[in-house]
């Protein structure tokens, strides 16, 4: 009754739990790619695990004292011993043959040509495998982003739909992580290493991580969060934050040499 009990709980629980015993999926194909690789890696080792506690149960009910007081002297089983080196050599085969097909799609960016949406908004030219690049800059503590063109942003990254979206990913000062785990594997910001990734995603909608490598005192609070937006939507937010990153160094700039000289004087 107990482990019924447990079963339905943790049945109930399921949209809780999403994430806790599997990757999250649903944000882009190679977030996709890593949940399926664990869900068949846990399938198959809850088999063994399934096949190995029979076995061992029902070694100990067939063999029981009651049963047999003298214990039964077994030397071997050719044929058994041989029977479990081939299927375990089976199934590590599979797996690793399994795994190779997915780390290569899952390393490689998508090829697919960006949505004709993207390509009418300037996101990207036309032709098939272009993609949007994005550079990634970990610091203590705050995520910065930068775009073609010269716009950037801080602590949120503005993406398209539809499109393949390259990251470059580097530090300034320590090592840091960036992880979306709807958007894929996490990636570490090393200083003097760039670190690629990519992720596509289908549907406008908000994906939250955070900094994956423990940074400094307040790493708890580099999060990170990337905002999936209409390609014609990504297009007008790039041109309003260009002109207001201009609007600011302008006045930066005007308010230089009063600064300059209040201070000579």
């Amino acid at each position: 009754m107990l482990v019924a009990a447990l079963v339905l709980v943790l049945l109930a629980a399921g949209p809780a739990e999403a994430g806790t015993l599997l990757p999250e999926r649903g944000g882009s194909p190679n977030a996709d790619r890593i949940a399926s690789l664990y869900t068949v890696v846990l399938v198959l080792a809850g088999l063994v695990f399934a096949g190995v506690t029979c076995a061992l149960a029902f070694a100990l009910w067939r063999y029981r004292e009651r049963r047999n007081p003298v214990a039964a002297q077994i030397h071997g089983n050719t044929r058994l011993e041989i029977a479990w080196t081939l299927a375990a050599t089976a199934l590590i085969v599979f797996i690793a043959a399994f795994s190779l097909s997915k780390l290569g799609a899952i390393e490689n960016a998508d090829t697919a040509a960006a949505s004709p949406a993207a390509v009418a908004a300037g996101v990207v030219a036309p032709g098939d495998g272009q993609a949007l690049h994005i550079e990634v800059v970990g610091r203590q503590y705050v995520w910065m982003y930068r775009y073609p063109g010269g716009a950037y942003s801080y602590g949120e990254m503005v993406a398209p739909t539809g499109v393949t979206v390259k990251l470059d990913i580097v530090s300034v000062d320590v090592a840091h992580s960036w992880w979306i785990p709807k958007l894929g594997g996490k990636f570490d910001a090393i200083p003097g290493y760039v670190s690629h990734t990519w992720f596509r995603i289908s549907r406008p909608g908000l994906y939250r991580g955070q900094c994956a490598e423990l940074c400094g005192r307040n790493h708890a609070n580099m999060l990170a969060q990337v905002r999936a937006v209409a390609p014609e939507e990504y297009a007008a937010w790039t041109r309003r934050q260009k002109r207001l990153i201009a609007e600011a160094e302008a006045a930066r700039n005007r308010d230089a040499p009063s600064f300059a000289s209040h201070g000579a004087g």
